[in-house]
């Protein structure tokens, strides 16, 4: 089973399909299930069908959970993001290598003390408080997939980046943008963060094909919402071509 987490914009994927809902520990959620290039897969729009949950309400933990239940191998997600730098321009397909963390107020572990066992995907069984090593925090070959994927289609696209995951749902002041930069960020997003690191802990391997919808603040004159949600769904077919071609190999 292939896990799709679709980001503003994305939220549909499987033609032929049915929604299950799923309780967990930490919530229910519903995933959509279907098959696509002859693979089991399951696909989930982060913010809702409609665009309904704000990027620092979705309830990551449920979500990346319900995709451990239904024994999901690799989850390739998408993410609109914002542009640091003049050189990645609006409309540029990029996989990330990296992540800064500047959320807040997220519950962002399984693992904070409590009692709940959890099986992970390589069987063990965790308890308590874990430390949880994240040196390879995007995984290598799904990012390879991805990439192969994108450059037989003939898109151009970007191998690697770091990311910079905001709270939202605002977007960032220009001095907010000009010290990520500093700090060697490329990308701005909202919702990387903690569903990386949820997944990290359950060892499903994670990446991301974003796509790069504006300049940050101060790069450009402003920031307008419905120019992003226009310019994500304009590359949408383009993103969902290249995860259909991923998924088959």
């Amino acid at each position: 089973m292939i896990g799709i987490i679709g980001g503003s914009g994305f939220y549909d994927f499987i033609e032929s399909e049915e929604s299950e809902n799923i309780n967990t520990p930490f919530g229910a959620t519903k995933y959509m299930i279907g098959n696509v290039a002859g693979t089991n897969v399951c696909f989930l729009p982060r913010h809702g069908s409609q665009h309904s949950i704000a990027p620092s309400q979705i309830n990551y933990r449920a979500n990346i959970f319900a995709a451990l239940t239904l024994g999901v191998e690799y989850i390739i997600a998408t993410n609109a993001v914002g542009s640091l730098r003049k050189e990645f321009e609006p409309g540029l397909l990029a996989v990330p290598n990296g992540i800064l963390d500047f959320t807040s107020g997220r519950q962002s572990t399984f693992f904070d003390g409590s009692n709940i066992e959890i099986k992970i995907k390589s069987g063990k069984i965790l308890t308590g408080v874990i430390h949880t090593d994240v040196t390879e925090t995007l995984s290598h070959v799904i990012r390879t997939k991805i990439m192969t994927a994108a450059t037989k289609l003939g898109h151009k696209i970007y191998n690697g980046g770091t990311i910079v995951v905001s709270n939202g749902p605002r977007f960032e002041t220009p001095a907010e943008i000009k010290s990520y930069a500093i700090l060697g960020a490329d990308f701005v997003g909202m919702t990387s963060a903690p569903e990386v690191f949820l997944a990290r802990e359950l060892d499903i391997p994670y990446a991301s094909l974003a796509v790069i919808t504006n300049y940050g603040a101060g790069l450009q004159n402003s920031v307008n919402a419905e120019e992003v949600f226009t310019l994500f769904k304009n590359r949408i077919s383009s993103v969902k071509e290249i995860i259909k071609l991923a998924i088959s190999q």
